[in-house]
């Protein structure tokens, strides 16, 4: 699968990034997920650094949510190697910033290669296929703005379509292949600490009657057991930087026991 594309920040992007027209999307925290459609229809699922054999927990959520979509009877009526395309997007998941979780779509795509042409198709052409595969990608805050008209300098960053407040950035694609992200100032995000203490209070905290509902209403079989994994994923997207960041230092095994424990009892008080 070919590699995830270099996204510098805008101080450091290629000389020909403000050429043209521009694309402006907002950029929401999480984390680089890259997919790939295999010719006996297996999707294929990697980060920047790696193609996954088992998706971790953190991106469980995203793998889940692409699985569920993906409409693989589009790509193969518009390719004739289906293998040729690789999707590049965010998984997205809490580093500091609180999302409307349940209205945030799990991936959010912002690339497409295409390797029978050699090249990264340009934005409005991504937008559209994403559309067709049945996945949302990052949702546009201005379209064919002259490269001459926008400076980084003095940009404001535009409300978020996902959350209270300003988004955590944008992404600046022109119709070339380049791009990269304008940040949000680090005095904007919020400070995240991480979980300590005993993982049976943990889950009390994080095992909410919310999470178990949503997660219920994702399950069609496997009972208590398949609900309780569902929320350990909820969890995990909703939670991340707190519950498995650098920092974090709650036991992964112990704490997935007492989310099931918890998670039982709360569907028996239903």
């Amino acid at each position: 699968m070919r590699a995830f594309p270099q996204i510098p920040d805008v101080a450091d992007a290629p000389a020909g990034l403000l050429d043209g027209h521009l694309w402006l999307q907002e950029w929401v925290e999480g984390a680089p997920l890259r997919v790939q459609l295999e010719s006996s229809g297996l999707l294929v699922f990697g980060d920047d650094e790696r193609v996954f054999d088992e998706p971790p927990l953190g991106y469980r959520c995203a793998v889940r949510h692409v699985r569920d979509r993906f409409d693989r009877e589009v790509l193969r009526a518009a390719l004739d190697d289906v293998e040729s395309a690789v999707f590049y997007g965010v998984a997205t998941r809490k580093r500091t910033l609180d999302y409307d979780w349940s209205r945030l779509p799990a991936f959010l795509g912002f690339d497409v290669y295409d390797a029978g042409d050699d090249r990264f198709l340009p934005p409005d052409a991504v937008d559209r296929l994403y559309d067709r595969l049945g996945l949302s990608s990052l949702n546009a805050v201005q379209k064919e703005l002259r490269g001459a008209d926008f400076d980084p300098d003095s940009y404001y960053q535009p409300e978020s379509a996902w959350r209270d407040g300003e988004a955590a950035g944008v992404l600046v694609r022109n119709k070339t292949g380049d791009r990269a992200k304008l940040r949000a100032s680090p005095d904007d995000l919020q400070t995240v600490l991480p979980f300590e203490g005993d993982p049976a209070d943990v889950a009390a905290d994080l095992v909410t009657a919310d999470r178990v509902e949503r997660a219920s209403e994702r399950v069609t079989s496997g009972g208590s057991d398949a609900v309780a994994e569902r929320v350990l994923e909820l969890v995990a997207r909703e939670e991340y930087a707190r519950l498995l960041g650098p920092e974090a230092t709650v036991d992964l095994d112990a704490l997935r026991s007492a989310v099931g424990e918890r998670t039982r009892r709360l569907l028996n008080d239903q």
